[in-house]
C-alpha cells in the first residue's frame, strides 16, 4: 500500500516531539545540576553530614532513586563536582595565558588571578576533594587530570617566554616549578594569612623569567 504524502494531515509534525524532549532534557539538566550543587555544599560542609547519595538527593530535594538516575555513585557526583568547579580556578587562568600579549603582560595578569583570595568555600571543597582523592582511584584520577590542566597553564605561559627568547628554552620545567610553587604558597597562605603572596607569586614569576634567560 502506497503512503501518501500529499495530504497534509498525513505529514508528520517534526516540531512536536523534539519539543517534548527538550523540555525532558532541559528538566533532567535541571535536576542534574541541582544534584551537583548540593553535592558541592555537603562536601564543602563541616562533615556533619555525611556524603551519601541519599544525603545529596535530600539536599537537593530530589529522590534517591531520581540521584541514582543521574548518577551511579557517590563517586561519580564527585567527579562532577570536580568538572564544575572549573571555571572557577581553571578557565579563567586560561583565558589570561591565551589572551593577546607578551610574557610580561601575561604574567601580570596570571599573577593578578593567582593573588585573589579564594573563598572558604572553595578552600573546603578543595581540601574535602583531596581527602576522597587519598581513598578513592576515580578521584584521584579526576583531580588528577584537573591539575594537569592547571599546569598546562603555566606551561603555555613558560611557551610564550621561550618564543621570544629562543635559544631552545625548555618551557616545561619553568612551568611546572611554577605551578608547583604557587600550590604550595595557597597552602601556606590558608594557614597564615600575613604571607604577602602577591610579593611572592610575582618573585617567583619573576625570577624564574630572569633565570631562563641567563641560562638561554
Amino acid at each position: 500500500m502506497a503512503t501518501g504524502t500529499s495530504d497534509p494531515r498525513s505529514l508528520p509534525v517534526p516540531a512536536e516531539r523534539p519539543a517534548g524532549r527538550t523540555r525532558v532534557s532541559a528538566k533532567g539538566e535541571q535536576t542534574r545540576a541541582r544534584l551537583i550543587a548540593a553535592a558541592r555544599t555537603l562536601l564543602a560542609g563541616d562533615g556533619s553530614v555525611p556524603f551519601t547519595t541519599r544525603n545529596v538527593a535530600a539536599a537537593g530535594g530530589v529522590t534517591h532513586g531520581m540521584c541514582h538516575y543521574h548518577f551511579q555513585d557517590r563517586t561519580d557526583l564527585i567527579l562532577a563536582v570536580i568538572e564544575s568547579i572549573r571555571p572557577e580556578w581553571i578557565s579563567p587562568l586560561e583565558r589570561a595565558v591565551d589572551a593577546p600579549g607578551g610574557f610580561a603582560e601575561r604574567a601580570e595578569r596570571v599573577i593578578g588571578l593567582l593573588t585573589q583570595p579564594e573563598g572558604a568555600d572553595l578552600s573546603r571543597l578543595h581540601s574535602a576533594l583531596h581527602w576522597f582523592a587519598l581513598n578513592d582511584e576515580r578521584v584521584r584520577a579526576g583531580l588528577a587530570e584537573e591539575y594537569r590542566r592547571w599546569r598546562a597553564c603555566f606551561v603555555a605561559l613558560f611557551q610564550v617566554l621561550a618564543d621570544e627568547r629562543g635559544g631552545g628554552l625548555d618551557p616545561r620545567p619553568l612551568g611546572e616549578a611554577a605551578a608547583a610553587a604557587v600550590d604550595g604558597l595557597a597552602a601556606i597562605e590558608s594557614l597564615d594569612p600575613e604571607v604577602d603572596g602577591a610579593a611572592a607569586v610575582r618573585a617567583l614569576m619573576h625570577g624564574l623569567a630572569a633565570t631562563a634567560g641567563a641560562d638561554g
